[in-house]
């Protein structure tokens, strides 16, 4: 059966959104997943998610893995599966240049190589392997030359709960997908369009399950959809379609957008280039307005429940395994409502 994920984002009221994560656990939802931009960070929310939840996964969606060294990133998902007792999941992705760069400083370069390296290395950290890794983008220990020279292989002080902990990789181009579907325990991806997904991602997951590990077994497939159930439509969707000419339109700059490239992929080429030229040049609006009606209602989940329980059928239908929903709508009461009709929803259909 597959799982029900809420997002906690970055934005929200924290102590407003752990209130509504204990009512998600009462209601059966199996995952909370905690985003982080150049935000307030997730760890620590997810830290007090912890202490008062019981049974549901806490994750991260994601961790910018530029932000922290590889044996942090370990170090971090240890202590939160300890201390939430074996319910942690790891979520890592490259983020972009614009904010690896521009709020970190740190150069944005080799994500495929990083990404690789740094699920290596937390890997051996939770098996307490002493970390003596010379990759082409870290070397633990420093080599002879580097630093003082004192550094020694370490291995990790305490022992973890469990010595595999999972690890989703947030992907879009059709290489790191590749590479997800090869390494990951998991994969999220964002604007998921069933009915479309083939087009985008077909090639590169079969590419990588190929060469899967089956030691790994079957790859999570993590679907992030806006939620709103409702009869009353309009305002969910104009504030989904103002998100989604956020990316398509000003995320990167032109000919370096990944949401962009991928809109292209689901065959809307001609409209990713309006909505990127109307968004770079202030006509913000404007760019809302031409993202295509379909593109919206086939990457949401809005709209009455019957309409709902088709586009989650169409989600499972293309091998998604987790639906991970961020509800949409101003009041606690729509979105605990609209999270406790999905979860009867999904269960429905198990």
């Amino acid at each position: 059966m597959a799982r029900l994920g809420v997002v906690v984002d970055y934005s929200s009221d924290f102590a407003e959104a752990a209130a509504d994560v204990v009512q998600f656990e009462k209601f059966g939802v199996e995952q909370v997943s905690v985003s982080e931009a150049y935000s307030f960070d997730a760890v620590s929310k997810l830290g007090y998610l912890a202490a008062v939840t019981e049974r549901i996964t806490l994750a991260t969606g994601i961790l910018p893995l530029y932000s922290r060294t590889p044996t942090l990133i370990a170090m971090t998902a240890a202590g939160l599966d300890s201390l939430s007792g074996g319910r942690f999941e790891l979520g890592i992705g490259t983020s972009g240049p614009q904010v690896i760069e521009g709020f970190h400083g740190v150069p944005f370069d080799a994500p495929l190589g990083r990404t690789r390296e740094t699920i290596e290395i937390c890997r051996a950290v939770w098996r307490r392997e002493k970390i003596d890794h010379a990759g082409r983008y870290y070397s633990i220990p420093l080599p002879v030359g580097e630093g003082t020279g004192l550094g020694k292989p370490l291995k990790l002080i305490n022992r973890p709960l469990r010595p595999g902990i999972p690890i989703t990789v947030a992907a879009l181009t059709p290489k790191s997908v590749a590479q997800a579907a090869e390494i990951a325990d998991g994969w999220l991806p964002l604007f998921y369009y069933p009915e479309r997904a083939d087009l985008a991602w077909g090639a590169a997951l079969a590419q990588g399950r190929a060469l899967r590990d089956p030691a790994l077994g079957a790859l999570d497939v993590v679907a992030e959809m806006p939620l709103f159930i409702g009869d009353s439509t309009d305002e969910a969707f104009d504030e989904y379609r103002q998100r989604m000419a956020l990316y398509v339109g000003g995320m990167g700059a032109r000919g370096a957008n990944f949401y962009n490239d991928l809109a292209s992929r689901y065959g809307y080429g001609d409209e990713a280039a309006l909505i990127q030229e109307l968004y770079l040049t202030g006509q913000k609006a404007e760019a809302a307005a031409a993202v295509p009606d379909d593109l919206v209602r086939s990457t949401a989940l809005i709209g009455t429940e019957s309409e709902v329980r088709l586009r989650m059928l169409a989600l499972l239908d293309s091998g998604v395994t987790t639906i991970l929903v961020q509800p949409l709508g101003g009041s606690r009461t729509t979105r605990l409502s609209a999270v406790e009709a999905a979860q009867n929803l999904l269960a429905s259909l198990a």
